[in-house]
């Protein structure tokens, strides 16, 4: 499969800084190295323009460099005088809704885990997991798209944004970004869908996109549950070729369907989720109990294990599930 070699932003980039500056010369060589496929610029490279679709990434993966904090500060920043093409051009590349930003960040990431693997030296086998969470992205306008009234569960408060999720891999000593998506809370008044008045919901910014767009792709997710959303971003990820031990997540993400599935995955993986202390009940010697129940029974019937790294101790219990092949359950105090 053929791949753009144009390097041309960063050979006149390379000539403005000199070898004894490590860190900014290893990121052009690093970035110079990098294969992305021709593929994936295809549906937005139609229009004549000066620069072409690999080119505007490097352009954007250099803004941190330069200290440009977004688009918009993009006219006060030496790349601007280097290159004198306009902030248009950037808004139009990140909003095409066409550009496959999954699959680039799949093909990035992959590239970047060979790389760290060759210059791993340790002895031991890394531990690979992948880490679930999602966030609060609060906003304080009132007319972006899909807007909705959420809830933050640190802060016990509502505000107007969005809930982002997030997937990542970690090695052990890096981590990497791999996958993420945009929720709204919709709520239980039916007056007042997402927490919007009917003014505010017509005042929120819309937009037609094509229904085979990525963009649209994106839209659609908004509605899925945060659940279900993270089952497609990891069969994703273990179609994309990445492979893991474990799966990370607090207690919001422990329940039924999520376990379940990665107990079924053929590359055996396990689950690594937080219980909530509360009312709860959990299958344990076939009775339905509480954690603290259940802990109560761990505590007289065995001895706690001590883990000196982590600090903290823990029970591990193996049961046997109805239809299902033995499983390790820990418990930790």
């Amino acid at each position: 499969m053929l791949h753009i070699k144009n390097t041309k932003i960063i050979s006149e980039l390379q000539k403005y800084f000199s070898s004894s500056e490590k860190t900014i010369f290893t990121l052009l060589e690093e970035l110079r190295s990098l294969r992305i496929f021709n593929q994936l610029f295809n549906g937005i490279d139609k229009t004549n323009t000066k620069y072409k679709g690999k080119q505007k990434l490097i352009l954007l993966l250099l803004f941190p460099v330069f200290a440009v904090k977004d688009i918009s500060h993009y006219i006060q920043s030496p790349l601007y005088q280097l290159y004198q093409c306009g902030k248009d051009v950037f808004y139009e590349f990140s909003n095409d809704s066409f550009m496959n930003w999954r699959k680039l960040a799949f093909q990035i990431n992959k590239q970047l885990f060979g790389r760290i693997e060759k210059l791993s030296f340790s002895e031991n086998e890394p531990v690979r997991c992948l880490i679930a969470d999602d966030t609060d992205f609060s906003k304080r306008g009132r007319h972006f798209e899909l807007l909705s009234r959420i809830y933050s569960h640190v802060t016990h408060t509502f505000s107007y944004g969005f809930k982002g999720l997030f997937l990542g891999y970690h090695d052990g000593k890096s981590f990497f970004g791999l996958d993420f998506s945009l929720h709204g809370e919709k709520g239980k008044n039916n007056e007042k869908p997402y927490g919007l008045t009917k003014k505010q919901l017509k005042c929120r910014f819309n937009t037609r996109r094509s229904e085979i767009s990525y963009g649209q792709q994106r839209v659609n997710e908004y509605f899925e549950t945060k659940t279900s959303m993270l089952i497609t971003m990891i069969r994703r990820a273990i179609a994309e070729g990445i492979r893991f031990d474990y799966l990370l997540t607090d207690s919001w993400f422990t329940n039924f369907e999520l376990i379940k599935f990665i107990a079924t995955r053929h590359i055996k993986c396990y689950f690594l989720g937080m219980v909530k202390n509360g009312n709860t009940k959990y299958r344990f010697k076939d009775k339905d109990l509480s954690f603290s129940d259940i802990l109560r029974i761990l505590k007289h019937s065995q001895k706690a294990n001590y883990n000196k790294k982590l600090r903290c101790k823990f029970y591990e219990k193996e049961e046997i599930p109805r239809r299902s092949n033995t499983s390790n359950y820990y418990f930790a105090k």
